[in-house]
């Protein structure tokens, strides 16, 4: 079984960053991995079950029968032996991953199933779990994609990447859940079907209501695994974004996971509601949001940028032998704001994501189609385009460009670690906040502190993520 030791994952991270992290698989000592499931232990007195153990697959070869996919019972061999291991390399070799029920031996790549729990028996669809336990040991990392089912790019992302991991050059495991919301990516849409953001639900409750319900099972069942997590998204509402981060750089944890992606922006996000990411450092693992593209999209461009980030960073916490680190390092930024539209009409944009702008520089024209009055849409900040709409009719008030706006870390010294950022006098400067709008409004539960207020559209400003 595996032992959670959160300092020494500290340690490895803050290592890489500052490039001394040796070519070598880390050793035993330096290293944590996933805490067995509550269930995995029997009660006191009692001999404790021999779980099912699951047998090595290549992930990358095509499943010729979709019904060898795994349902309720998972690809396993009850007959199966762990793989031999030479006596030199004892010291260094895996240990058993037990997830969902099954235990996943070192050296093994495989798919388990998760279901939700009994509440939803007859409704609910198996959701595919890949898994890639490494030859050694090694912390687990976890990706998650499609929590909202239109965003496309991080299904792909997760898919390259687990299936090209050989579990013999793995130290450690990864967990890959290409699809989390697979109600919403079957219906195209954001939402689960009750019309609910299940990234806004997170770490869930087991009474509440049916996204709290779905939250709490992902999140104890998988989740709480993780060493660290990334959560793939992309834009939402016809808007798009350039590859980039979002993590609450006051934590040291999560900054130094941040520097370990390559050429990736990261944007500082503080506590914002119940989202996925919030949850599990809530629960003191390290996760950050990794930002790309657009939805209903898959873009060539934004998959291969995520890809060599995850790649980088398994490569950087000493998962994968060291291949150089990938790109130029990106500048962090601290504090963020939309540009909004004042006049309705047809937007066409002037300015590209990543692009650099100064204070006065014209980030797009809005042109009447009735009258043919044009105005401009000027950006009030020195910074960067992080995120941009795509041309499409607007509203007044429309939330246009996202602009990071130029910053240093000195800014947040005076900040406790892990608290929130303080206020800012200026409502736009809302470092997590994102134009998107839930559906019809809805009764809340009291329990589950939702972010959005039902009637006050300000309020419907979110996270993307």
């Amino acid at each position: 079984m595996r032992t959670r030791k959160r300092p020494a994952l500290l340690t490895m991270l803050l290592l890489a960053t500052l490039h001394v992290q040796a070519d070598e698989p880390a050793s035993d000592a330096s290293l944590s991995a996933a805490e067995p499931p509550a269930n995995a232990t029997a009660a006191e007195g009692e001999p404790q079950a021999e779980l099912p153990r699951a047998r090595s697959i290549d992930l990358d070869e095509p499943v010729a029968d979709p019904a060898a996919l795994p349902g309720e019972s998972p690809t396993i061999d009850e007959e199966a032996v762990a793989p031999e291991v030479a006596e030199d390399d004892l010291a260094r070799s895996g240990t058993p991953l037990v997830l969902l029920g099954v235990e996943v031996p070192a050296a093994t790549a495989t798919r388990l199933a998760w279901l939700p729990g009994a509440s939803f028996e007859g409704i609910s669809v198996p959701t595919p779990v890949l898994v890639v336990n490494g030859a050694r040991a090694g912390p687990t990392l976890c990706l998650t994609a499609a929590l909202h089912g239109d965003e496309l790019n991080g299904i792909e992302i997760v898919r390259r990447v687990m299936y090209n991991l050989e579990p013999e050059e793995l130290s450690g495991a990864v967990i890959g859940v290409p699809i989390v919301n697979l109600q919403g990516f079957r219906r195209g849409s954001r939402y689960l079907p009750d019309r609910r953001d299940l990234n806004r639900y997170f770490p869930g409750n087991p009474t509440g209501s049916s996204a709290a319900r779905i939250a709490y099972s992902f999140f104890n069942q998988v989740i709480l695994h993780c060493d660290a997590l990334v959560d793939l998204h992309t834009g939402s509402f016809h808007r798009t974004n350039l590859p980039q981060l979002r993590a609450d750089l006051s934590h040291p944890e999560v900054l130094a996971l941040t520097q370990q992606f390559g050429a990736t922006v990261a944007l500082h996000s503080a506590r914002h509601g119940n989202t996925l990411r919030q949850a599990a450092v809530d629960h003191g693992i390290p996760a950050v949001t990794l930002e790309t593209g657009e939805s209903m999209r898959l873009q060539e461009d934004a998959v291969d940028h995520g890809v060599r980030g995850i790649r980088s960073l398994l490569s950087n916490m000493g998962m994968l032998k060291r291949s150089g680190f990938w790109g130029q390092a990106e500048p962090a930024y601290y504090r963020s704001a939309w540009v909004r539209a004042n006049s309705g009409g047809i937007l066409f944009n002037k300015v590209e994501l990543g692009e650099t702008v100064d204070e006065g520089d014209t980030l797009g024209t809005i042109t009447d189609p009735i009258t043919n009055v044009r105005s401009e849409v000027v950006s009030p900040y020195d910074g960067r385009v992080l995120g941009m709409a795509l041309n499409q009719v607007v509203l007044p008030g429309f939330a246009a460009y996202r602009i990071g706006i130029k910053s240093s870390q000195e800014e947040m010294s005076e900040l406790p670690q892990g608290e929130e950022t303080p206020a800012t006098p200026n409502p736009e400067l809302e470092p997590d906040a994102d134009p998107g709008l839930d559906p019809a409004p809805e009764l809340i539960d009291a329990d589950e502190d939702d972010d959005l207020a039902a009637f006050d559209i300000d309020a419907h400003l979110e996270a993307s993520e």
